[in-house]
């Protein structure tokens, strides 16, 4: 067997890889993969949460990876000064993070960090190895999108490959979303998933602008338990919310601050 070391690669954005390396690699050939400790394991499901509009998604999987005691895994490692570092308590934390749950088979990655529009490529491909290294059967991303709506439309949608529709959603009464685009790391994960063999599905619904939209994070973790069996309880979840929104509202005043160009929403255009 050809020996490996572990070795990290800068990239731009502050992003980097850590990889492991083969004897007969160059170190010109990096790959951009996740950090993973001891805890993790192979699961049946991938979900990913995302820093968006609204930040549904990522209050979404934080609340998941709370309310079902989940075990941080693993991160996205990081070189030179990151653009953001949380912490809680005094205690700092990785932006963008790994949790599973042996029993039910599940991981999910919450990610604070805005990510970059020319970063998107390198953090889709970072989440697709992420899911290949877990074995998992499925990768859902959670998402809020701006689209002008009443109140009949607070319901969840989904935007799914071939393999994601026929079997996680022919029983269900999730929507199929209407005509329009993905774009950032979402949309470099669903065109992946076209021609892959992995199922890949994006649960959305219209969100609010105030941060978090507590509401469409519930419908989102409603159209997830539906989906794929998964027994959480989405009643604290807006004491949840609540606990986080400072937190939550810098990270939305940073998305709204952000130069177009240089920050994808990871939104959906109507």
């Amino acid at each position: 067997m050809v020996g490996t070391a572990r070795k990290a690669f800068p990239l731009e954005n502050g992003f980097s890889c850590a990889t492991e390396t083969h004897a007969m690699a160059t170190d010109d050939s990096p790959t951009t993969h996740f950090e993973l400790s001891e805890a993790a394991v192979e699961v049946d499901r991938l979900v990913v949460g995302f820093t968006e509009y609204g930040l549904a998604g990522l209050t979404a999987v934080d609340y998941l990876s709370e309310r079902l005691s989940m075990t941080r895994a693993g991160h996205l490692a990081v070189t030179g000064p990151p653009t953001i570092t949380p912490f809680e308590g005094g205690v700092p934390r990785h932006h963008t993070r790994l949790y599973v749950d042996e029993a039910r088979s599940l991981a999910v990655v919450v990610a604070e960090r805005l990510v970059p529009v020319e970063a998107a490529d390198r953090v889709a491909a970072a989440v697709t190895e992420l899911a290949d290294r877990l074995d998992a059967e499925s990768l859902t991303i959670l998402t809020g999108i701006p689209v002008a709506h009443g109140p009949e439309d607070h319901v969840p949608f989904y935007i799914a490959t071939d393999g994601y529709r026929a079997r996680y959603l022919a029983d269900t009464d999730v929507r199929p979303m209407g005509t329009g685009f993905l774009d950032g790391v979402t949309a470099a994960l669903v065109a992946d998933g076209i021609d892959g063999e992995r199922p890949v599905g994006v649960l959305t619904t219209p969100a609010h602008p105030q941060a978090p939209d507590a509401a469409a994070a519930i419908r989102l973790l409603d159209a997830l338990a539906g989906v794929h069996d998964i027994d959480v309880d989405t009643g604290p979840l807006e004491a949840f919310a609540a606990t986080v929104e400072s937190q939550y509202r810098a990270l939305a005043e940073r998305l709204e601050a952000a130069d177009d160009g240089a920050i994808s929403a990871d939104r959906m255009y109507m």
